[in-house]
């Protein structure tokens, strides 16, 4: 199969080649504004053609599209602001992220490839979070994998399925809800499968696991180990991981899927803390099972 990846050479993107670079049912060409040098893990692995396009640019990409099975779009354009932003205004990132968008499905659509994947975020349903963080972090705030039903406090309805409306926290939840309404459009008008991943935290090989954030927190100096501060993002961490094996397996079930017209699903590990689903959806529509779990960590690597 033939995957274009947008913006291959970021965190996401890595986290696929690392994982399915070398699996001989994928040829991959790796999108991006700038050249790439092989994985993270292994910068001399060769993971792909690498190509030099920006998706703001719908005659540079277009060209690239041809001959193609499948794109997983990933490429983002930087300045939305930060994910706690609530500013509503318009601005020229929230405008090129909309158009690359646009672009991408729009030469998807021209190039009749089967399939669009695209990352969409956990902060497309967002203020779910915000409104009730920190007890949504609890240790009995998510689904186990064994419950039948959601635990999340005292309050069954702050569990979020397959079934929930958009709620974006700020513009870059927005841009995503906006991807995932034109990928619906798109998989209903046209011949394409549509799939959109909720993706939840996903990081660079030297973080990749629920003390992630906190560790990087404390190489940057803004707190210390054993800190109420260190512990609050372990807390969210263990619900909202996902490792890059898992969003790899995650990425690899919805490109070998073909039942599929329109969905999206949440990337996330088997997070017994979890709130974004309780992964059943994924489960029976795509085989995703994942192998991973934050509450497996007590403490970071050594």
């Amino acid at each position: 199969m033939n995957v274009l990846v947008t913006g291959a050479h970021g965190t996401v993107g890595t986290a696929i080649t690392d994982h399915l670079g070398d699996d001989e049912r994928y040829d991959f060409t790796l999108l991006d504004v700038e050249p790439g040098n092989g994985s993270d893990t292994d910068p001399d692995a060769a993971s792909g053609e690498s190509v030099v396009a920006d998706v703001r640019e719908a005659d540079e990409i277009r060209p690239h599209f041809d001959g193609q099975d499948a794109v997983v779009h990933l490429a983002l354009i930087p300045g939305l602001g930060g994910i706690h932003d609530r500013d509503i205004g318009w601005t020229e990132s929230v405008a090129d992220n909309l158009e690359s968008i646009q672009n991408v499905f729009e030469a998807a659509v021209e190039a009749d490839l089967d399939s669009i994947v695209f990352a969409s975020s956990n902060h497309a349903v967002g203020m779910e979070e915000v409104h009730n963080a920190p007890e949504i972090y609890r240790h009995d705030a998510g689904r186990s994998v064994d419950d039948a039903e959601p635990t999340i406090g005292d309050d069954a309805d702050r569990s979020i399925d397959e079934t929930e409306s958009h709620r974006p926290d700020s513009r870059y939840g927005l841009v995503k809800c906006y991807g995932e309404d034109l990928g619906r459009l798109v998989a209903e008008a046209h011949d394409v499968r549509f799939y959109a991943l909720r993706i939840g935290s996903v990081r660079d090989p030297e973080y990749d696991h629920p003390y992630g954030d906190a560790e990087r927190g404390v190489a940057a100096g803004r707190w210390e180990r054993a800190s109420d501060a260190y512990e609050e993002p372990v807390a969210r961490m263990k619900a909202t991981w996902q490792s890059r094996r898992d969003l790899a397996q995650l990425v690899d079930r919805c490109l070998q899927d073909e039942s599929v017209e329109w969905d999206h699903f949440y990337g996330v590990s088997g997070n017994d803390r979890r709130w974004l689903d309780d992964l059943d959806h994924a489960r029976e529509t795509i085989g995703y099972e994942p192998l991973d779990n934050g509450e497996e960590w007590d403490a970071p690597p050594e």
